[in-house]
């Protein structure tokens, strides 16, 4: 069943970099907007395509004033993002369909969770993370590994490491490919990270989202480590 379109404000957006923002929406009307940790939300756009609507997850955690946040990185060959930042400005109301999507927690988290994203990726993380931390949700450890190419590249980078910092039950590991970066922290792709924290088998639920090699190649892997493919869960981004 489609899901029907609803109107939604722009109330802030954050320019985070030239190719990256952060859109803050609140959904009208008088109905609460009830999501899931890991949903995502359609946006319908006017432009000339057979398909005039783009899928983005939800990064910010449920919260009871319709507010949620999506993170948007501009793809200069494509037709919907140049799209929004040609046209998307703080007061605008929108079509938002959703929530939408399975890539949410259990209802108790009763293992280690392993998120690994990169990209955009991270936004379902996010608002994971903050869900839990929030509401106080029992948990056991929270890691999340996250691959870019450049330090850039590293969305909500200074909170996250902030959180990591504070919060013993969450580790933040971030790591970038390019070998020309200045850079302190891991460098490569996250395959060799979660090899190595797991490579005793504790019990741990392992969530992917993010670019579909990265996806393909860690499914197998861990796998290939004795973990059963039931504690895999996946979301691609093309």
């Amino acid at each position: 069943m489609k899901s029907p379109y609803k109107q939604a404000e722009i109330i802030y957006i954050i320019e985070e970099s030239p190719s990256v923002r952060r859109f803050i929406f609140r959904m009208l009307g008088d109905e609460l907007f009830q999501f899931k940790p890991g949903q995502f939300v359609m946006l319908d756009l006017p432009i000339p395509s057979k398909i005039t609507n783009r899928s983005y997850s939800i990064s910010s955690a449920p919260n009871t004033d319709n507010i949620f946040e999506l993170i948007i990185v501009l793809n200069p060959n494509g037709i919907g993002t140049p799209y929004i930042w040609a046209n998307y400005k703080v007061g605008d109301i929108v079509p938002v369909a959703g929530p939408l999507g399975k890539f949410t927690l259990p209802e108790n988290i009763e293992s280690n969770l392993c998120l690994i994203a990169t990209g955009t990726g991270v936004a379902p993380f996010r608002s994971m993370i903050f869900h839990v931390l929030q509401k106080n949700i029992p948990h056991k450890h929270i890691w999340l590994l996250f691959g870019n190419r450049t330090v850039e590249d590293i969305l909500y980078q200074k909170e996250l490491t902030e959180l990591s910092e504070t919060i013993k039950s969450f580790t933040f590991i971030p790591t970038l490919s390019r070998a020309d970066e200045k850079w302190d922290g891991r460098r490569g792709y996250v395959h060799s990270i979660y090899e190595e924290i797991f490579s005793n088998k504790p019990d741990s639920v392992f969530y992917l989202c993010g670019w579909k090699q990265m996806i393909l190649e860690a499914r197998e892997r861990i796998q290939n480590m004795g973990f059963d493919k039931k504690q895999i869960k996946f979301e691609l981004y093309d």
